[in-house]
Order: structure tokens, then sequence, then C-alpha cells
């Protein structure tokens, strides 16, 4: 029988050590991309409090992305993986929307597969995508997931003609890794 989101999330967190899950709220309060979630809302908060802040702030569906997302960041590829394989059952709510951007649909798997940003800052840089001190500060962070998010935020508050253009510039520099994106 399918499980509510929030049960497998709780089943997911409470599987965690102490040290693991106090990194997944702090990796929960890095996060760069909106919403964002405020310290006040998990800081010494329990398991099951967090995982209302994250069905609460990201909805069912994303918080389980979300969540993957945390998870394989810090370290914990195999309770991600574990998420994934696991059969739930999203509470009623919208249907997914028919025109979401590629981009946005698969965020999570571009996030995670895309490990040369350099050349996607460049072009973004020089289409005025983003600005220098944006390009600068993506540079400096690491591992390349992490640029990923950033970029993904600068993305974000372009408006779709920046997410098209990202796109465009994902099918030039990982033209196999879209490919195989645009088969899902």
């Amino acid at each position: 029988m399918p499980r509510s989101v929030k049960q497998l999330l709780a089943e997911t967190l409470e599987d965690l050590k102490e040290e693991s899950f106090q990194k997944f709220v702090f990796q929960l309060l890095d996060r760069s991309e909106e919403p964002r979630v405020r310290r006040c809302r998990v800081e010494g908060k329990s398991r099951l409090d967090v995982v209302d802040v994250l069905v609460s702030t990201f909805t069912e569906v994303k918080a389980v992305d979300v969540t993957k997302e945390i998870l394989r960041s810090i370290g914990c590829n195999q309770q991600a993986e574990e998420l994934s394989e696991l059969n739930w059952s999203p509470g009623p709510g919208p249907d997914p929307d028919p025109e979401e951007h590629f981009v946005d649909r698969h965020r999570t798997e571009l996030i995670q597969r895309v490990t040369t940003v350099a050349p996607i800052l460049d072009k973004l840089l020089k289409a005025k995508v983003i600005q220098n001190e944006a390009y600068d500060e993506i540079m400096g962070l690491r591992p390349s997931q992490n640029q990923m998010r950033r970029v993904y935020g600068s993305v974000q508050g372009a408006g779709r003609s920046a997410k098209d253009l990202f796109l465009q510039i994902l099918k030039d520099q990982q033209p196999f890794l879209i490919d195989d994106l645009m088969k899902k």
C-alpha cells in the first residue's frame, strides 16, 4: 500500500545518524534557491518537525526532490536512492504543470550530473543572464553540485527566456545528458 510522503520523509530522516541529520538541516538552511527555509523553523527541531517544514515549504512532490538532493550533497547516497525507489503517493493536489520548463522538471538530475560548469557560466555571462559578481561567486563554490544550484537560482530569477537560453547552452555543452533526459 502506498505510504504518504510525510511518512516516507519521516522514515528517511529517522534513519539518519544525529550527525547526518545536523548536516541535512545545515544544507537545508544553506540552499540558495527559493523558497528558502528560515533557521527558526528547523534549528533544534525534531525530525518530524523538519518533515512538516519540508512539505509546507516545498509541497509534497518537491519536498521529496529537495530531500534527495540534500541527502546526496551530504553523502547519504544510499538513503537518497532508497527514497527514490520507495512507493509513495502524493496527497490531493494539483497535477504537475504540463508547461513546466524542461530545466525545472529535470533540476535535480541536472544538478547531480552536470560536472563542468565553467563553460555554461561563460555563456550565461556573455548573454548577461548573470553578472560578473555572480560568476565569480559561483566559480568559487565547490563541488559542482553547489555551483549548479547557484546557477539555477540565477536562471530562475531571470525568467523563462533565461531558462530557454540555459537549456540551449546545456544542449550545446552536455548533448548526451540532455538527450538522455529528454527520453524520460
